[in-house]
């Protein structure tokens, strides 16, 4: 059977962590950023976790993690 091949820009747009979870950036970080407070950016700037009703797909995209 051939290799699956991975969608490198899910890739590059997500991270599994050790227990099989999906982790992303959050959005609204990438200009536009003086009008943001300083608390605003700081929070965008941590990583979440994608729902579990994406979280399939993605992993599909992803085969070999």
């Amino acid at each position: 059977m051939p290799k699956m091949k991975t969608r490198k820009s899910v890739a590059k747009r997500f991270r599994l962590t050790k227990t099989g979870k999906i982790k992303r950036k959050m959005a609204f970080k990438g200009h536009l950023l003086g009008g943001k407070n300083a608390k605003r950016k700081r929070r965008l700037s941590r990583g979440a976790l994608v729902a579990g009703a994406d979280a399939g797909v993605i992993k599909r995209m992803l085969p070999y993690g």
